[in-house]
C-alpha cells in the first residue's frame, strides 16, 4: 500500500458488535498495522458507542475487503483518511 490509510470506525452498540468486529479484525489482521480503541465517548445519542482507529497496511484489495465487511454492519459508521 503506497499511501497511509486510517479508518475510523464508530460503533453505536459496542456490546452488540464486539464479537463480529473482533472476528473481522482477526480475519484481516495482516492489513492492520495499528489499532486504537476509544470507549465511553461523550457523544449525544450514541449509547454505549466506541470509536476504533485502524492504520492499514499491505495489499490494497485486502484492505478494501476489510473496509467493506465493516461497512456491511448495522449501527457502524466508517470514515476513511488517506494521505
Amino acid at each position: 500500500m503506497e499511501q497511509l490509510v486510517i479508518l475510523g470506525v464508530l460503533v453505536q452498540e459496542r456490546e452488540k458488535h464486539a464479537l463480529t468486529l473482533q472476528n473481522i479484525f482477526s480475519k484481516y489482521g495482516c492489513c492492520i498495522k495499528t489499532r486504537l480503541g476509544l470507549n465511553e465517548l461523550d457523544i449525544p445519542d450514541t449509547g454505549s458507542a466506541g470509536l476504533i482507529l485502524l492504520e492499514l497496511m499491505g495489499d490494497r484489495e485486502e484492505c478494501l475487503r476489510l473496509e467493506n465487511e465493516i461497512l456491511a454492519l448495522d449501527d457502524v459508521k466508517v470514515r476513511k483518511m488517506a494521505f
